[in-house]
């Protein structure tokens, strides 16, 4: 029997296959990828346009909250924090 290679890298490439974009934060939460940037620059050397942006940590904890509870401190200024988004470009 042939077993199937899955690494957790290949959950947060087929992430961004399915158009969706992604932060650090998600990627640690819901695929368990503790260095997204090994993850992208990866796939630019195999000849992905992978575009970035900095965005809110609100909006990484909105899309967290779709799968799963993540609750950050009271006091932490989320909507002052910047996380780089990663998508891929069409």
């Amino acid at each position: 029997m042939k077993s199937i290679k899955y690494g957790v890298g290949t959950a947060v490439r087929e992430h961004l296959f399915s158009g969706k974009p992604i932060t650090r934060l998600e990627a640690i939460t819901l695929f368990g990828v503790s260095n997204l940037t090994d993850v992208i620059s990866e796939m630019r050397s195999q000849g992905w346009i992978i575009k970035s942006r900095q965005v809110p940590y609100a909006t990484a904890v909105v899309r967290v909250n779709d799968f799963a509870i993540f609750k950050p401190p009271n006091n932490l200024p989320i909507r002052e924090i910047q996380l780089t988004e990663y998508w891929m470009s069409k």
